[in-house]
């Protein structure tokens, strides 16, 4: 758990600054510089980009996770590397021609009235460039190099934002000359990870396709349609509240997504270390290994995201009083009950630890297959129907219910496959803790400044919290990790 923990360590660091830096892009700049027509539509850009991106990349990125470490001999190896560079153009660049040969595919994705639809070129463009990324950040993971791989996945993009923003509020950049730029930005940074992927480790071309090509073709073609049926439920919220409402309800709805986000932040960060080591569990048919992984990065997830759930959640209305004094524009607080739908499912997920790596590492994967397509339709039917009988507080509820069952389906999978599961008597009693002290601090109210009221209950709801899982001994790497503090302190 040592690599674990101190990769693990520094990729938290650079994701906290990252949502701090997303969160002054996200909640004040793109308001203030863009307002919120110009901030929707570029988050419901990005959200088409992010759904096609699974499709452009082929889940060529996670099938190097789970077939590299199985690989015998260095040939292998690199013959499954160069192969994960080859397939997506096969993917992409047929695609790409045919939308832009027949422009009744353009028009049957976009309604006539969405500005989106003139912008296929940045969603095609950044699908690329991240499709790519995604697949020498794992050529990074499975040499167990995470941290600068991180920066530029989590810091990276929300500097660019946030020197963009900058660039066009001095008036440097119009709005479309901020679209080209932000291309150039993520293709940039495609470009940096590939030369440090290179750098760690480069494979030795042979010209020939791997031994195991169906093998990894089947097993692509499982986890893409599972991908981009999980692109479909995180993001298809933003891109059709810009088609059935107006965009300005997408800068409404992703201000809140972003608070509720930040819980996800340490699963983020301890789950892209402890997959390739999944992955060998597996192959090695290390159950007992593979248990402790599960039963650890779900508890210690369910910690730290609880810590975040509480402060979050018991200073929403704080919260929203603070983004009205930074903005000119209202409207925001209308997002409040997202917020809360979302956080509930954030922290859900995050108590799952890393039950997804083991389904997709497994020889279950298929399974994925048909809870996401199910999913995906099932978030398709809810977000048409709550959003036009909610307006954009129906998304959430839509993201709710459809991210809560599928991870209930499975919790029952692996159970039923590995007689493992997430949970136990420490996970029921980190629960009590988030909602005593979720219950005590929702109810205080202070007199004061926004800023200094969610300071001082942060404070002593942190002090609380930390106090009592320490003192109990919840969780020895937490545990561990305080203790390190305050020893480099005195």
């Amino acid at each position: 758990m040592g690599i674990i923990a101190r990769q693990s360590f520094y990729n938290i660091l650079s994701i906290l600054f990252a949502f701090a830096l997303g969160g002054i892009n996200t909640i004040v700049f793109y308001p203030r510089i863009m307002g919120p027509e110009f901030h929707g539509l570029i988050g419901a850009l990005l959200a088409n980009s992010n759904i096609i991106q699974p499709l452009f990349a082929y889940g060529i990125q996670f099938t190097i996770i789970k077939y590299y470490s199985a690989c015998t001999t260095k040939r292998e190896r690199d013959n499954l590397l160069v192969f994960s560079v080859v397939l997506p153009l096969i993917v992409i660049l047929p695609l790409v021609g045919l939308v832009y040969q027949f422009d009744s595919i353009s028009a049957f994705v976009f309604s006539e009235d969405s500005p989106a639809g003139d912008f296929l070129f940045l969603i095609f463009s950044v699908a690329t460039a991240t499709a790519y990324f995604e697949i020498f950040y794992s050529w990074l993971r499975i040499q167990k190099k995470t941290v600068f791989g991180n920066f530029l996945k989590e810091v990276y993009q929300r500097v660019m934002i946030t020197v963009l923003l900058t660039f066009y509020f001095l008036g440097w950049l119009d709005f479309d000359d901020f679209i080209i730029a932000l291309i150039v930005g993520y293709f940039l940074r495609l470009l940096l990870i590939l030369s440090y992927a290179l750098w760690v480790y480069r494979p030795k071309i042979y010209w020939e396709l791997p031994k195991n090509l169906k093998v990894l073709l089947r097993y692509c073609s499982y986890i893409f349609l599972t991908g981009f049926s999980a692109s479909i439920i995180l993001d298809l919220d933003k891109s059709m509240i810009e088609q059935l409402l107006k965009p300005e309800y997408v800068s409404f709805y992703m201000v809140a997504i972003f608070i509720a986000a930040v819980i996800d932040a340490p699963s983020r960060a301890m789950v892209q270390i402890v997959s390739p080591m999944v992955a060998e569990a597996l192959n090695t048919k290390d159950k007992v290994r593979l248990e402790e992984l599960l039963k650890r990065s779900s508890l210690n997830l369910l910690l730290v995201s609880g810590l975040l759930f509480v402060l979050i959640t018991t200073n929403l209305d704080d919260i929203y009083r603070l983004i009205e004094l930074l903005n000119a524009q209202r409207g925001y607080a209308a997002g409040l009950p997202i917020i809360l739908l979302i956080s509930f499912s954030k922290l859900f997920s995050a108590s799952l630890g890393c039950l997804n790596n083991i389904i997709t590492n497994s020889e279950h994967y298929r399974y994925l297959l048909l809870f996401s397509v199910a999913a995906a339709s099932l978030a398709v039917i809810l977000n048409i129907q709550f959003i036009q009988a909610y307006g954009f507080v129906g998304a959430a509820l839509a993201t709710l219910i459809v991210v809560t069952l599928f991870n209930f389906l499975k919790i029952v999978l692996v159970y039923y496959k590995f007689k493992i599961h997430p949970f136990g008597i420490k996970s029921i009693w980190v629960l009590l803790l988030i909602l005593v002290l979720y219950g005590i601090f929702f109810n205080v109210n202070l007199d004061l400044h926004p800023l200094l009221t969610i300071a001082i209950k942060s404070t002593l709801a942190g002090v609380l919290y930390l106090g009592v899982s320490y003192f109990s001994g919840m969780s020895v790497e937490v545990n561990r990790v305080i203790d390190g503090y305050f020893k480099k302190n005195k």
